[in-house]
């Protein structure tokens, strides 16, 4: 069975796909940091100490959009790519789950 096909990434520039990535990334080592979704410490420790360089690599593309003279960011487009890559799951990890029943 075929997978469905996404849809096409929108136009980027370079400093906006870092921008993505690195956003990403950071919201991945998130959700594993999360204490209300992580089970072991020891992970979530990794993905602490991991965090550090992903947050910097956000600021630099950050930087780098600014000093190219990228002032603007354009969220519907940022967002639609970050729906082509996943990016409403990665995010949900970052959020409290739902209340269980006692």
């Amino acid at each position: 069975m075929l997978l469905p096909e996404l849809p096409p990434l929108p136009a980027l520039t370079r400093a906006e796909g870092e921008l993505i990535d690195s956003y990403l990334d950071v919201v991945d080592l998130l959700g594993r940091i999360n204490p209300a979704r992580s089970t072991h410490t020891y992970g979530a420790l990794r993905a602490a100490q991991a965090l550090v360089g992903r947050a910097s690599a956000l600021r630099d593309a950050l930087t780098l959009m600014h000093l190219r003279g990228e002032s603007e960011v354009h969220p519907a487009t940022l967002g639609q790519a970050l729906r082509v890559l996943d990016g409403d799951r990665r995010t949900r990890r970052v959020t409290l789950p739902p209340p269980t029943e006692n």
